[in-house]
């Protein structure tokens, strides 16, 4: 306990340190105060979240199988609560938790924007997330979603990776994804990414895309908006062949008036008397 003490009051006074230098470091570039308090929220949010430590330099300096053991402690429960991974084999899982880095995110955060490149895949483990798209600014087009623990974004990175023909140029971003509260989450860099689609094959197989794009946000979208799309044009064109008939119908019905007045009334048929 007393060793636990002192390990506590030596990270408190590092942390002290720490928030000295960046105060006195935001004073010399006269960040405004947004910015600043921005800051300060991210830098107490980190410390409750791990109380000083630096968890991934911690466990990089552990051995190799021990290292694994801990990140699929830590990491294999939430990979395979993802849809596309969770019929994949342990080679492939341990593969994915080994490269997956802790992430924190405070709220009103942007994690990225629409049209910007995508340099990571999240795996939120807990907050919640807005994901918007205006489908790269299309007059009227605009779906909004949200994330939340268990749900994934940056799925770009993996059409791109398993893309041969994928230059060295990230792929843009189809949807802007802010948080909205405080977001813990595992992340999964492009290059990593790259590494995993090259190195299993299984992962190019038609029925893992398909698994993909039915749980991918950005093709959920698309999808919706095909189908949208299609429910419109129905939809004018029941009602252009309803005007139709009805101007169809009131034609008919004034050229039957116009016959009938110039009908001569010798081909009348009498009225029977009541």
């Amino acid at each position: 306990l007393q060793t636990y003490l002192q390990s506590l009051t030596t990270r408190l006074e590092e942390m002290r340190v720490k928030r000295r230098d960046s105060e006195q470091w935001m004073h010399h570039r006269v960040l405004p105060p947004e910015l600043r308090e921005r800051v300060r929220r991210y830098d107490q949010y980190k410390w409750l979240e791990t109380r000083g430590v630096d968890e991934e330099s911690l466990v990089q300096n552990l051995p190799n199988d021990l290292r694994r053991d801990i990140k699929r402690h830590l990491c294999l429960n939430l990979v395979r609560r993802v849809p596309l991974f969770e019929n994949m084999d342990e080679r492939m899982l341990d593969a994915i938790c080994e490269r997956l880095k802790p992430s924190l995110c405070t709220e009103n955060t942007y994690i990225v924007r629409e049209g910007d490149p995508v340099n990571e895949m999240l795996f939120i483990i807990r907050g919640r997330l807005e994901s918007v798209t205006t489908d790269g600014g299309r007059s009227g087009f605009f779906n909004r979603g949200i994330l939340k623990g268990n749900d994934f974004c940056g799925e770009e990175l993996l059409t791109w990776a398993l893309d041969p023909k994928s230059g060295s140029n990230l792929p843009p971003s189809t949807r802007t994804v802010k948080a909205l509260t405080e977001v813990e989450a595992f992340a999964l860099e492009a290059e990593e990414v790259k590494y995993i689609t090259s190195q299993f094959r299984r992962l190019q197989s038609r029925q893992v895309q398909h698994t993909f794009r039915f749980y991918s946000q950005q093709w959920r979208t698309w999808a919706a908006s095909f189908i949208q799309a299609a429910w419109r044009r129905h939809t004018r064109r029941k009602t252009a062949e309803l005007r139709h008939n009805e101007e169809m119908e009131e034609d008919g019905y004034d050229n039957d008036d116009g016959e009938s007045e110039s009908t001569p009334m010798l081909y009348k048929t009498p009225e029977r008397p009541h």
